[in-house]
């Protein structure tokens, strides 16, 4: 089977961004956003989910951190739709349910090509590090449009926010990393009754 890698460079006034995804991989990575909380992050989606990432984000931090999250999200998104190719041979659904100390919670994806994203996660806390929290919304909403992703992140319960965030971004990998592995029984064909992915329904 052919290397599944997608690549991109995403370049703005506002950031400029390489990302290369290894599907097949096993949880390598080499991540920088000057964020260093989205940076675990990120380390957590790429270890959790076996997809090498290697991710270089330079963004207008000095105005604040949205952009820089965003983007990161698009970028890293498109690149692995861009792995996925016509996502023939995906087993297409994955879910997990992440424990972490207090916390549990629940992420439930399907790799449809339709995005859209369901978010039920409180914070209790307006920052996590230097990154406002009203920001892990936009990064996962990005990430599922750009990747294809129908996805629900839901955390059930929990009191520590960085618990919260971080059962959120494994939980992310562990149904990713279902979601995107190759069925052997069906390993040539797009996983829909309609032969394609994407579109209506």
């Amino acid at each position: 089977m052919a290397a599944r890698i997608g690549r991109v460079e995403r370049k703005t006034k506002e950031t400029s961004i390489a990302v290369e995804v290894n599907l097949d991989g096993t949880g390598a990575y080499d991540i920088s956003t000057g964020i260093g909380f989205l940076d675990h992050m990120l380390e957590q989606l790429s270890r959790h989910s076996l997809i090498d990432v290697t991710l270089k984000a330079k963004g207008d931090l000095h105005i604040d951190n949205h952009h820089t999250t965003e983007d990161t999200g698009l970028a890293l998104g498109e690149a692995v739709s861009r792995a996925l190719g016509n996502r023939a041979g995906i087993t297409r659904y994955g879910q997990s349910m992440i424990p972490m100390d207090e916390t549990l919670t629940r992420v439930v994806l399907d790799a449809s090509n339709r995005p859209y994203l369901v978010y039920e996660v409180t914070l209790p806390v307006p920052k996590l590090g230097e990154m406002d929290t009203e920001l892990f919304k936009e990064w996962f909403k990005a990430f599922a449009q750009a990747a294809g992703l129908t996805l629900h992140v839901e955390n059930l319960y929990g009191e520590n926010a960085h618990h919260i965030i971080e059962s959120c971004f494994k939980g992310l990998a562990r149904a990713l990393r279902l979601a995107v592995e190759v069925d052997p029984r069906k390993a040539d064909a797009v996983p829909s009754t309609k032969g394609v992915l994407g579109g209506s329904l």
